[in-house]
């Protein structure tokens, strides 16, 4: 253990305002253990998609009392020195450990530092907090989520007046706004802050189904739902939106609707992961769910099965897409640059703008212009907005409830997702997109990777020519690369809050009539296979 170690150590310990992450620390530094205290003083969290996300465990490098603390005095400063000194702060939290702890430090901090703070009343859902900031004119909005990482993570989301994620320079302006915080148990606190009633989540409720029009949709009450909160928090305002939509109740996952902050029958959290909807699945196939649902912790990410099948987050974003165009919604409709690209084949078509962002939700929802508002955005990873106006964010309850409305739409001319999908595929083409996603422990991996990757690129893909673009050199920058050829793309890209990198990958297969796609659906398959084993190939992992 070095001596810097060591120091700063104590010194931690001595500012945590925390008695059991001050003993914490203490024990660790009883006990000799260098690595861990290396571990947790190699440097402090930095702010990422939004804000602050880490596992919990005391130190600079962790989620804790001290952490947020200085977080949110951070916050405080950059605020007031941004001209909105004594404004609106609302502060939202979920059900994982510790989020309420951490919602009301927020609480106390900002109302130390002379800001009118509101509290949500109980764990709710991120896009009731993102809709709350608006809503209430605050001039910025915490939301404590860790979403759909690990259980013993946790996290700390920052919105500005605007309703949206953070972009640069904000988000840096408050690190370093962070880093001058002094000690944490110096920071001034105040109880004077307020606790909000359930009318909030009424109100959203309310903006949810009017945006949507569900009246739209008839026969809406015989469509047969599954869903599944997964230890979440969305189940209630789930409830609440499908109902007031005049939806039939659905069937909820027993085992899962309830928040439950070990998510003890998933071994992540996470709607994308292997086995994760396995009992949504069981549930879909027992009681002959038109359409199955499922939610990510925080319930800001859904995911779709309709007939047995996952849906990927661009089918589903397409299908959104095309929904929302053929109801005669005229505007902006935008996807990450790690999307598919049939919705801007979609969009085209019906003479409407689209746009390719960065990757995520904190560029999508600056897309559009005046004369062509934002109208919807979605990214792969299952995040969609299907009412920007609504909420500046993706929001997981809002999209279950569109999904709900077209499967109701096409049951009554005896259609399925997965029929319109193949309408689709006739009309534009069949788009097969998938994942090389690798986890590593070691982040050095991931950058060896990317730079092997832009040192010596493949020329070719699915036998091929390819042209290479180097993100990074964009403006704003994405580390990330892109290769582009004939009917395939590949961009490959570290994950921003998980240690893995990922290659997204699309092949386009021309479908010329029904009696097609079958053959169209077994050759993208095999080009996709085809494409994962060149790639793996070309990053060594």
């Amino acid at each position: 253990m070095t001596d810097d170690v060591l120091t700063a150590a104590r010194m931690w310990a001595d500012a945590d305002p925390h008695e059991g992450d001050r003993a914490e620390i203490r024990a660790l530094i009883s006990a000799g253990d260098a690595a861990e205290l290396g571990r947790r003083f190699a440097g402090p969290l930095t702010f990422g998609t939004a804000g602050l996300r880490g596992p919990l465990r005391a130190g600079p490098a962790g989620m804790n009392a001290a952490v947020v603390t200085r977080a949110a005095a951070g916050l405080a400063r950059y605020l007031a020195d941004s001209g909105h000194a004594g404004g609106g702060v609302v502060v939202g939290f979920d059900a994982r450990r510790r989020s309420d702890e951490f919602a009301h430090i927020t609480a106390a901090v900002l109302a130390g530092a002379g800001f009118a703070v509101q509290v949500l009343p109980k764990p709710l859902p991120t896009p009731v907090l993102a809709f709350a900031v608006r809503h209430l004119g605050c001039a910025a909005g915490v939301m404590v989520t860790a979403s759909h990482n690990p259980p013993d993570d946790n996290g700390y989301k920052v919105y500005l007046g605007d309703g949206a994620q953070l972009v640069p320079p904000a988000d840096r302006e408050i690190e370093a706004a962070i880093a001058a915080v002094g000690p944490a148990r110096e920071v001034q606190l105040s109880d004077d802050w307020l606790t909000l009633g359930d009318d909030l989540v009424a109100d959203y409720v309310t903006a949810v189904v009017a945006a949507l029009e569900p009246s739209r949709v008839p026969a809406r009450d015989e469509l047969v739902v599954a869903y599944t909160a997964m230890h979440g928090v969305g189940a209630g305002t789930t409830r609440a939106v499908f109902a007031a939509a005049g939806l039939a109740a659905a069937h909820s996952v027993a085992e899962q609707d309830e928040p439950d902050p070990t998510f003890r029958t998933v071994a992540f959290p996470n709607p994308e992961e292997p086995g994760a909807i396995d009992l949504l699945m069981a549930l879909a196939s027992r009681v002959g769910a038109d359409v199955a649902i499922a939610e990510d912790p925080d319930a800001d990410r859904c995911s779709v099965v309709c007939g047995g099948r996952q849906l990927t987050g661009d089918e589903v974003g397409a299908l959104l897409a095309d929904w929302l165009l053929r109801r005669g919604v005229r505007g902006t409709y935008a996807s990450s640059l790690v999307s598919g690209s049939l919705m801007h084949v979609i969009a085209a078509a019906s003479g409407v703008p689209s746009e390719e962002t960065p990757t995520g939700f904190k560029w999508i929802m600056r897309a559009g212009s005046v004369e062509a508002p934002l109208v919807f955005g979605y990214e792969e990873a299952l995040g969609y907005s299907v009412a920007p106006t609504v909420v500046r964010d993706k929001d997981g309850i809002s999209a279950a409830l569109a999904v709900a409305l077209l499967a109701a739409e096409l049951k009554t001319s005896g259609r399925t997702l997965l029929d319109r999908l193949d309408e689709l595929a006739t009309e534009h083409g069949l788009f097969v997109t998938g994942q090389l996603s690798v986890r590593v422990d070691d982040l050095a991996l991931i950058s060896d990777a990317m730079a092997r990757l832009r040192a010596a690129p493949p020329a070719r893909l699915l036998g091929r020519d390819v042209t290479v673009a180097d993100l990074a050199l964009d403006d704003p920058p994405v580390d990330a690369v892109r290769l582009l050829g004939d009917a395939v793309r590949v961009i490959v890209r570290p994950s921003g809050t998980e240690p893995k990198l990922k290659a997204y990958l699309e092949t386009v297969v021309p479908v010329h009539d029904d009696a097609g796609l079958i053959a169209a659906r077994g050759r993208g398959e095999d080009e996709l296979d085809q494409l994962r084993a060149e790639m793996s190939a070309a990053l060594g992992l």
